[in-house]
């Protein structure tokens, strides 16, 4: 079992092109734990922001009546990927990882893989 720590300097060293990563909770779009980013991107604001998309795609499911669990949410920008990823059991109801990855370097797939790993591991 790994801590919040632990968990998320796992995910910017080991998942490749990964910029910066975020434990949030999206009940008060208040990051928990933050590791990376830069001068020029705010992990803080982009997690408050996320919490937006997140709580979005809820309502939506909600009104069409689907009864599925999000897994995953990706945003796909023009030199990165934004992979949101819904924490389940141990505690992790109401939280997300947060990932940023520079798509020049980074292999979504395996990056996807890793974010599900590094979550079964975490405790939270």
């Amino acid at each position: 079992m790994a801590n919040t720590e632990t968990a998320l300097k796992e995910a910017l060293t080991s998942i490749e092109g990964a910029t910066g990563v975020a434990l949030v909770d999206y009940t008060s779009g208040m990051a928990l734990g933050t590791m990376g980013g830069s001068k020029t991107f705010d992990l803080n604001v982009a997690a408050a922001g996320n919490t937006d998309v997140i709580r979005a795609k809820m309502r939506t499911m909600e009104m069409l009546g689907l009864s599925s669990e999000i897994e995953d949410i990706l945003i796909t920008l023009s030199d990165q990927y934004h992979l949101i990823r819904l924490l389940k059991g141990r505690g992790g109801n109401g939280l997300f990882l947060y990932l940023v990855l520079d798509s020049a370097r980074a292999n979504l797939a395996m990056a996807r893989h890793q974010l599900r790993r590094i979550e079964e591991d975490l405790e939270v």
